[in-house]
């Protein structure tokens, strides 16, 4: 077998008016993430650590903002759709790993339920899903509380390439 690692990464922006969804899941907060989908982070940048190892180009070629067909989608839909993709591609995932980062809310109260629905959704044990949070110590976009980002690895096994 085969390993493939890729990494991902996502920012969007806080905005009054949005359902802050990280992770699949909603969580309580005055700010939400603004985007052409759900604008969940997490999501979006295991996606595209999951299309990067694969070499299935990223979430923009898959589910474009042009396309109105993914406005206000649930990027749990991208992310199993994405897990079919690699699936065809003849790969599993053996792990994954993400961190988020904001500066508010805290999260960990939220970090079991994430782990749980994106475990789910890839068809893992919960063993093979690792979330963490963290801030930007007040600093920058994210320490203004101006945006949130989150970034991903995963480890991909697959047929051996001759």
């Amino acid at each position: 077998m085969a390993s493939r690692v890729g990494i991902g990464y996502d920012m969007h922006q806080l905005v009054a008016g949005r359902p802050l969804i990280l992770g699949g899941v909603q969580i309580s907060h005055p700010l939400g993430l603004a985007g052409h989908s759900d604008a969940d982070v997490l999501l979006h940048a295991i996606c595209d650590a999951l299309l990067g190892a694969a070499a299935l180009g990223d979430i923009g070629v898959h589910f474009p903002d042009s396309d109105l067909c993914w406005r206000g989608a649930d990027s749990r839909i991208l992310l199993q759709k994405v897990n079919d993709l690699v699936s065809e591609a003849g790969y599993s995932v053996a792990n994954v790993d993400a961190t988020i980062i904001i500066e508010r809310p805290k999260l960990q109260p939220h970090i079991e339920s994430m782990r749980r629905t994106i475990a789910g959704d890839l068809m893992i044990t919960l063993e093979q899903v690792s979330i963490k949070a963290t801030t930007s110590e007040r600093l920058g976009i994210i320490g203004r509380e101006e945006a949130a980002a989150a970034c991903a690895v995963c480890l991909l096994t697959g047929p051996v390439v001759s």
